[in-house]
């Protein structure tokens, strides 16, 4: 499966501070398989840390969520003119009386279901990785076994991967919904049917949300293909039957059936984590596959699962799935608003060293300079209890609350201050998509990173807390390709540049830019953090032209 990169708390809208519940390790697992020359099963660096979900049993690592979004959500015509909604196809509803048989269902839906196989280059080091933690298996390892924790040694090799995933037909004119990192970084992207796998469809990637790990792609068959519905998941009761067909292993066609286990799982795997649990057998495989109800709609994306885990499985809500459907069939993307705090669950200590009488709300940690919440007037300390008229019960629901408001709306929002309450208004602002900044550019070799010889990062709370910084200011270099004018000049993995040539670098595209200045002059000139100091590093690039 797919590396996955989450938000960073600091560089979005809202994201947990330090305090409060601290980070511990456990597994989920993307449910998509990867299957390449060293391969045998699920790849270990296919995975993800999360955050705790049922304490007694089992840890999830999530150190916060970023409220990036302010989804704008489109209008019903224009949203069911794209797909179906309501009832599933003629037969696919069943009504049961006892314990109920999927077969009618099976026969009617399995026709909407697709593989997916994929495939993508990617780069490796030779050597060993480093070990993950016994039982810790997930499909985004960005924090936790990437080229930031890893030993670099030696030049990259560039390898085939061929991962294998599912998908559902929305549309008969051959539009897909699949998982993000089903399709993430593919170079060639392939289609088969249940029935005939045989005949192949090259897709093309039309949209992806890599924050609420979606994607849409599309097929050209050459015929009107069947529909698979969508259903309403808030309608989902917990106890209710589902039923998920999907690929796993390579397994095409495979039905699994069971209950809902749970509504509204965090489980780390993005900003607005609000999954569906299931006791339906999810398997590396069914990424990207249905979840549906016994009246043959989806109410589900199957996505993830806990490694090692038995009958623990998550879908997202199509309902949210909806949200985002036609931004990416029309632009490709998601707009995400844009409010700049940082929020963190109130706690029973935290509630009562603030004298509040329960833990609804979420509290405001830091408030970024400059940004909409700011100029709105929230502080630290405040606690937001509604935003756009709806309750915030706790720091969970502020994300999505917030990606359900279309940038630049002027919202109101109900703040707790020192035990009153306050009405504020802020303007939702908007916020380039993660990806575009947070993109290591230096994996291009025509990138000026790239000719320095260096892999760069955005520095994120979680790379701030590992090496101990301070503060996010400046780009960090996760690696340091050897005999590169980077090595010969003394840079140093794990270095954080916070100029180039006397300017300030706070973002990967500002660092490049810089730099490709830079490189056309004789001496490049970097200030850097390294350890507890700050230095100047000027590195002699007159013989490198």
């Amino acid at each position: 499966m797919k590396n996955r990169n989450y938000d960073d708390p600091s560089q979005t809208g809202v994201g947990p501070s330090q305090s409060g519940v601290g980070p511990s390790q456990t597994g989920v697992e993307l449910s998509q398989r990867g299957v390449g020359p060293s391969q045998t099963g699920v790849d270990p660096s296919q995975t993800v840390g999360i955050k705790t979900i049922i304490a007694a049993a089992f840890v999830l690592v999530f150190i916060g969520f970023a409220i990036t979004t302010g989804l704008g959500i489109t209008g019903e015509s224009a949203a069911q003119n794209f797909w179906r909604e309501g009832a599933g196809p003629p037969g696919s509803s069943y009504s049961v009386k006892g314990l109920p048989s999927f077969a009618p269902l099976a026969k009617v839906l399995m026709p909407s279901v697709v593989n997916i196989s994929t495939t993508q280059i990617v780069k490796s080091r030779p050597g060993r990785r480093r070990p993950m933690p016994k039982g810790f298996k997930s499909p985004f390892e960005e924090f936790f076994n990437d080229d930031l924790f890893r030993p670099f040694n030696g030049p990259q090799r560039e390898r085939e991967r061929h991962n294998l995933g599912s998908g559902f037909i929305i549309n008969k004119e051959g539009y897909i919904l699949t998982n993000n990192h089903v399709v993430e970084n593919a170079t060639e992207i392939i289609v088969t049917f249940f029935k005939d796998r045989k005949k192949e469809y090259k897709a093309e990637i039309i949209g992806r949300d890599s924050n609420l790990d979606i994607a849409l792609i599309k097929i050209e068959a050459g015929e009107a293909l069947p529909v698979a519905a969508l259903g309403d998941s808030d309608k989902m009761e917990i106890g209710q039957w589902v039923m998920a067909i999907g690929n796993p292993f390579g397994l095409g066609g495979t039905v699994t059936a069971g209950i809902l286990s749970q509504k509204g799982r965090v489980i780390g795997a993005g900003p607005y984590d609000n999954f569906l649990q299931t006791d339906a057998s999810i398997n590396p495989g069914n990424s990207g596959g249905p979840l549906f109800n016994l009246a043959g709609e989806v109410v589900g994306v199957n996505t993830a699962i806990i490694a090692g885990g038995q009958g623990i499985g998550f879908a997202i809500p199509i309902n949210m799935v909806k949200e985002v459907v036609l931004q990416l069939k029309d632009k490709g993307k998601v707009t995400r608003g844009w409010i700049g705090v940082t929020i963190q669950e109130i706690t029973p200590e935290i509630a009562k060293s603030f004298a509040l009488k329960d833990s609804a709300g979420a509290l405001v940690s830091s408030v970024m300079p400059g940004d909409p919440a700011e100029e709105a007037g929230i502080k630290a300390g405040d606690i937001i209890k509604e935003f756009g008229g709806k309750e915030v019960k706790s720091s969970r629901d502020l994300p999505r609350v917030v990606a359900a408001t279309i940038p630049g709306q002027k919202i109101k929002v109900v703040v707790l201050r020192d035990g009153r309450r306050k009405t504020l208004y802020i303007k939702v602002g908007t916020k380039a998509d993660k990806d575009e900044d947070q993109a290591s550019v230096s994996d291009k070799k025509d990138s000026s990173a790239g000719k320095l010889g260096v892999v760069v990062k955005k520095v994120t709370p979680q790379i701030a807390r590992r090496f101990g910084l301070k503060d996010q200011s400046g780009v960090f270099i996760a690696s340091v390709e050897d005999g590169s004018i980077a090595a010969r000049g003394g840079l140093h993995r794990g270095d954080i540049v916070k100029e180039v040539n006397r300017k300030k670098t706070d973002s990967v595209k500002a660092f490049d830019l810089e730099l490709g200045k830079a490189l056309k002059k004789d001496v490049l000139l970097l200030l850097i953090r390294r350890g507890g100091g700050v230095l100047y590093l000027a590195i002699d690039i007159s013989k490198d032209k």
